[in-house]
């Protein structure tokens, strides 16, 4: 799903986060969680997959910067058409968000707050330790020409804190990670803690809101800092989706999820449209951006109410399971890979491009396999249980 953002856009947009299924506690994979009490959601399963690909479209064709070193010359000279609609794949992150907002409330929602805390460090951090320690043991390399942070910030990334300490990143796309935090910090305590309804749920929507417009107009750091402008309303309208599914018939719950697209792209436009720079490595428009926002709210609704539930095939949720580990990995490991097989075995770009992310998919099985499966259980156990 959570930040790989420079300036809201290009470097922002770097990177993202399946799906609780509202009859059983323990659901989707990804730092959104799984949990929920009914039939599995494999449509939001996939709905992640096809964000996170989205993203590394844009990692590997959409950007210039560092993966112009792996090609060897610019994606835009690479894929002279791919690259337009590659830029637009930044904004798999917020569809990301639009999805978290949604399985967020859907875990929360009738659990103690313990147990809320537990599910999500135990579904986030496993796959994002192993994931720090694997980017940095590479690129310390001698043959890899990417630099790497120093042991002592490669720690503290360990914490997850290293963007608020001013610590240089390991993995691009932890900026997500940073932002999913803050909501699941906000969601935890403004709604778990003194238990999931629908009442508290509407409330938080509606002063989280309210406190994006506030900030606005403030101009206070600390305050943007918390409330998030820029990303609120996608998690405010994946939770308004929520309550739809709950109840289709809700106006409270339409309303919602209609503000939260009405401010989430205009924040998107804002930061992403550069149609007017003649220096921009390609142009988006406003209308496809909004039209991209637009997806992603529309998927998540039409998960919401139950027309795509015919996309119940068990494949799915092996792609809910790889997508976080993917999203964390593909990045910077990708553009190893991409120099490896690009300029090291002189593959052509397009199966260089292929087979990078079939290799990023790969691992991100080991990881989920051999890292999220044994660990993730035993860490929600020991954190639900600690007194």
């Amino acid at each position: 799903m959570t930040e790989t953002v420079v300036t809201t856009s290009e470097t922002q947009a770097r990177p993202a986060a399946a799906v609780p299924s509202p009859r059983r506690r323990e659901g989707p994979e990804g730092p959104e969680g799984r949990a929920g009490r009914e039939g599995r959601l494999r449509a939001l399963d996939g709905l992640r997959l096809v964000a996170a690909l989205m993203v590394a479209v844009y990692h590997y064709a959409g950007r210039g910067g560092d993966v112009t070193r792996a090609w060897g010359s610019s994606p835009k000279l690479q894929f002279p058409t791919l690259h337009q609609f590659a830029a637009y794949g930044c904004l798999g992150v917020q569809v990301f968000f639009v999805i978290s907002g949604f399985v967020i409330c859907m875990s929360g929602w009738g659990r103690p707050l313990q147990s809320f805390v537990a599910s999500r460090v135990s579904r986030l951090m496993p796959a994002y330790w192993v994931a720090v320690l694997l980017v940095t043991a590479v690129f310390a390399l001698p043959s890899v020409v990417y630099e790497a942070v120093s042991p002592s910030d490669a720690l503290v990334n360990l914490t997850l804190l290293q963007q608020p300490l001013g610590v240089d990143r390991v993995l691009g796309v932890c900026w997500t990670l940073w932002v999913e935090v803050r909501f699941y910090a906000l969601f935890a305590v403004c709604v778990v803690l003194p238990g999931a309804n629908r009442r508290r749920v509407v409330t938080f929507c509606a002063g989280w809101t309210l406190a994006v417009a506030l900030a606005q107009a403030a101009h206070q750091p600390l305050l943007d800092l918390v409330v998030m402008p820029e990303y609120a309303a996608f998690f405010v309208g994946g939770i308004g989706l929520y309550l739809v599914h709950r109840d289709r018939r809700d106006a409270y719950a339409w309303g919602i999820v209609a503000v939260g697209f009405l401010i989430g792209q205009h924040y998107a436009v804002r930061a992403l449209w550069n149609a007017s720079d003649p220096n921009a490595f390609a142009h988006r428009t406003t209308a496809g951006i909004v039209l991209v926002v637009a997806f992603g709210f529309v998927a998540v609704a039409a998960i919401a109410l139950g027309l795509l539930n015919w996309a119940n095939w068990r494949w799915l949720t092996v792609a809910g399971a790889l997508t976080y580990p993917f999203y964390l990995v593909h990045e910077h490991l990708g553009w190893v890979v991409i120099r490896f097989l690009h300029r090291g075995l002189h593959v052509p770009s397009a199966a260089t491009f292929a087979l990078t992310l079939a290799s990023m998919l790969v691992l991100a099985w080991l990881l989920n396999r051999f890292v999220e499966k044994p660990l993730t259980p035993r860490l929600r156990t020991a954190l639900a249980k600690a007194r």
